[in-house]
C-alpha cells in the first residue's frame, strides 16, 4: 500500500511541475505554444483518420464502414490542413471558440425565461450570458488578441493545475507517513 501511495505521490509532483512549466512557456511564448498545439492537434488528426480508414477498411462486411471510412478521410484531411495552413487552423478554432461562446450566452440569456428560476439565480444567469455573448463578439473581432488570450488561459490554467498537484504531493506526504 505504501508503495502504491508512493509511486501516486511521484505522479503528482512530476505532473505538477511539467504543467507549471507548460503553462510558464504559454505565457512566456503565446506564439510558439500556439504553433505547436496546433501542430499536434495535426499530427493527432492525421493519425487518428489514418487508424480510422484503417479500421473502415478491415471491417467492409459490416454495415456502416462507409461512414467511418469518410470519418477517416476527414480526419486525414482537416490534419493536412492543419499542418500545412497552421494559421487558418487557429483562426477556425477561433471563430469556432467565439460562435461556441455567443450561442452559449444567448441560450443563457433565455433560460430565465423558459425555466423557472429564483430572482438572484435568473439575474445571474443573464449575465453570465451576457458576458458570454460580450467574449465572443470581442474573441472574433480581434483575432490575434483573441488567439493570444486563449493561449494565456491555458498557460494560466496550467499553472494553477500545476500547484494543485503540487500540494497534492505535499499533502500525501503527511498521509504517507501516518500509514507508515
Amino acid at each position: 500500500m505504501q508503495q502504491l501511495l508512493s509511486n501516486y505521490r511521484t505522479m503528482f509532483l512530476f505532473r505538477g511541475i511539467a504543467a507549471v512549466l507548460f503553462g510558464i512557456i504559454a505565457l512566456v511564448w503565446p506564439n510558439l505554444t500556439l504553433s505547436a498545439l496546433v501542430l499536434v492537434f495535426g499530427v493527432f488528426a492525421v493519425i487518428s483518420g489514418i487508424t480510422t480508414i484503417a479500421a473502415a477498411l478491415r471491417n467492409t462486411e459490416f454495415p456502416g464502414w462507409g461512414w467511418l471510412l469518410a470519418e477517416g478521410i476527414l480526419g486525414v484531411l482537416v490534419g493536412v490542413v492543419a499542418l500545412v495552413w497552421p494559421g487558418i487552423t487557429a483562426l477556425a478554432f477561433l471563430y469556432l471558440l467565439a460562435a461556441w461562446a455567443i450561442l452559449t450566452g444567448v441560450f443563457e440569456l433565455v433560460a430565465p425565461l423558459a425555466f423557472p428560476m429564483s430572482g438572484g439565480r435568473a439575474v445571474l444567469t443573464a449575465l453570465a450570458g451576457v458576458i458570454s455573448i460580450i467574449f465572443g463578439i470581442l474573441i472574433a473581432a480581434q483575432p490575434s488578441s483573441g488567439l493570444l488570450a486563449v493561449v494565456w488561459l491555458i498557460g494560466v490554467y496550467a499553472i494553477v493545475f500545476g500547484i494543485m498537484y503540487i500540494v497534492a504531493y505535499f499533502q500525501s506526504r503527511s498521509l504517507a507517513s501516518s500509514l507508515a
